[in-house]
């Protein structure tokens, strides 16, 4: 039992303060009886119109508060910040942690005995996942649902996957501003996330995979009824999990995130979930690191056959069964540990038992994948990222995971894009093109620039994809032969900014390697020419994101954030 709720503090005081806090709270409607010690839940909503993602999260929220009152608790919804990729510039990545600072702060300064947390765009899901983390309160998280699948003259088209498709027909001359204008409707016709195996797709996974979802509410569509049917019983859930104290550092162990991590092998999920992940375990006090990624991914197949790796989307995931029939796969094949509690109060292994696979095409076996173990995620080091760097095997091309090619360097991607449709470019298939700057601190935020279309020159001749390397991100629902999240960037010095265009750079995938084939002295000479660029922010949020962000490789996060830092109730001024 969770004995005193900590909500008593406000709502059970006495004298002046318990009739401020009581009364202010009336003026709204409720009467004087949800004051009477029942678990008071926080529904942390970021619902925004400037978040198309997340528009719809007011619904969910009503279908939060219905179960949350149905099970004896007493709902309030505040809103949140939200981050939306698809129009906050520079990038949503450069407002995660303010994000997870605001919700962290919010849940920790109200009268709440637990939070759910609806979450929706790419940045949301982490960003609610570290500020619980480091409340350490009864949460549970309640992800806002895919699209419907994208429709365009009789095929199903992916949002994010097939922009870069079309971008490319566009800049090849196959394809007209007019078409493009009218599939982009056809590509996203209901609310919700993307509906391709993008960034928001997998971290609504991943949040299931690490126990802090309720099973199966991963991929339900964010229009389909029983999007709002599991949200009534995530809100009914809450109220029984404050009853058992069970809070995320119970839910969120280094084994949970090892689930996690070879489930995001198995899914085909995005890069991006590794700084996510690496952000969420520094606030719940789990070791991980960079190479956890590559050496627990290594032996687990690709089951699900989604865009941008594969053919379908996330509807039809959904209607195979979702998560819960990876979960168990993995489990029978020995790949995944059933011990680690979830928010059901059961071990992995029990959360899924019953989970069957309605359609083997979409979700493969484990006998006979959709692709086999080791085409996932790999990590690379070598003397052009001896911090690391990451590649989406599954979305590039087999023939260029060995490759040897010359540089061509660009300081910036804004660079890149001036000269990208000139027919004189000086570039081959078998060039390798370096886009430096684009970093935590160096863009800032590590924006998803670093799979830039093929320059139009090579689309017009047919050439489909090219090795490309940089320090920032990619969105998931892109595809090529992309090297990412270099580090150390090139805004601090890492060997990216060191790079000259005509030298000679190895991608080697199967040996993890990334080698800028410049001998030691001739490295050491650059490095002692290089200065620092200037850092223009001098004021602000930004000032203090490119002072305190760190690196790629532990999760972009801020240093001071690291760690959990409770739910004490604070002080009382009245």
């Amino acid at each position: 039992m969770a004995g005193v709720r900590r909500s008593a503090a406000w709502f059970g005081a006495s004298g002046r303060a318990g009739m401020i806090y009581r009364s202010w709270m009336r003026n709204q409607g409720f009467g004087a009886g949800v004051f009477d010690g029942r678990p008071v839940i926080g529904i942390a909503t970021s619902a925004s119109e400037l978040a198309p993602c997340n528009a719809h999260l007011d619904r969910v929220a009503d279908a939060v508060r219905r179960g949350v009152w149905a099970a004896g608790g007493f709902p309030l919804v505040f809103p949140t910040m939200s981050t939306g990729e698809s129009l906050m510039r520079p990038t949503a990545m450069l407002y995660r942690n303010l994000m997870a600072m605001e919700v962290e702060e919010l849940i920790r300064a109200n009268p709440l005995d637990g939070v759910v947390l609806l979450s929706g765009c790419d940045k949301t899901t982490p960003a609610m996942l570290m500020a619980a983390a480091s409340v350490d309160l009864p949460a549970v998280m309640v992800t806002g649902g895919p699209m419907l699948n994208g429709k365009y003259r009789g095929q199903d088209v992916g949002s994010g996957t097939h922009v870069w498709k079309f971008e490319e027909e566009l800049k090849a001359g196959r394809m007209t501003q007019e078409e493009c204008y009218f599939a982009e409707g056809c590509m996203a016709r209901s609310n919700g996330h993307c509906m391709t195996m993008g960034t928001a797709s997998t971290m609504a996974c991943m949040a299931e995979a690490l126990g802090m979802q309720l099973p199966g509410s991963a991929t339900w569509p964010a229009v389909d009824a029983r999007r709002f049917e599991i949200a009534q019983d995530a809100g009914g859930r809450i109220v029984e999990m404050v009853e058992e104290d069970l809070r995320p550092s119970r839910i969120l162990t280094r084994e949970a995130f090892e689930n996690a991590i070879r489930v995001n092998a198995a899914i085909g999920g995005s890069t991006n979930a590794i700084i996510h992940l690496l952000a969420i375990a520094g606030r719940a006090e789990v070791p991980l690191r960079l190479g956890d990624f590559d050496a627990l991914a290594r032996e687990v197949p690709t089951l699900v056959d989604l865009m941008p790796s594969g053919r379908f989307l996330m509807e039809d995931f959904c209607y195979a069964g979702g998560l819960p029939v990876v979960q168990r796969q993995l489990l029978d094949a020995g790949l995944l540990n059933p011990a680690p509690v979830t928010v059901t109060g059961l071990g992995v292994a029990d959360t899924v038992a019953g989970a069957e696979n309605w359609n083997p095409e979409v979700i493969t076996s484990t006998g006979e994948p959709f692709q086999p173990a080791g085409t996932g995620t790999a990590v690379l080091t070598g003397n052009l990222a001896p911090g690391g760097a990451v590649i989406k095997q599954s979305a590039a091309s087999p023939h260029l995971l060995t490759h040897t090619g010359q540089a061509l360097v660009f300081d910036t991607v804004e660079d890149y894009h001036a000269v990208s449709d000139d027919p004189d470019l000086d570039v081959t298939p078998d060039t390798i093109l370096v886009i430096r700057g684009a970093g935590p601190k160096g863009y800032p935020g590590m924006p998803e620039v670093s799979n830039v279309a093929l320059p139009a020159k090579l689309l017009k001749a047919g050439v489909t994809d090219m090795v490309r390397i940089c320090d920032g991100r990619m969105s998931g629902t892109g595809y090529g032969t992309v090297v990412l999240h270099v580090t150390p960037e090139s805004a601090v010095g890492g060997p990216l900014a060191l790079v000259q265009t005509g030298d000679e750079i190895t991608l080697d995938v199967p040996n993890r390697s990334l080698t800028l084939q410049v001998d030691e002295a001739e490295l050491a000479r650059r490095q002692e020419a290089w200065k620092a660029p200037d850092n223009p922010q001098t004021s602000g949020y930004t000032w203090l994101y490119t002072h305190h962000v760190e690196q790629a490789d532990t999760g972009a996060d801020f240093g001071f954030l690291h760690g959990r830092r409770g739910h004490a109730v604070p002080r009382d001024s009245h």
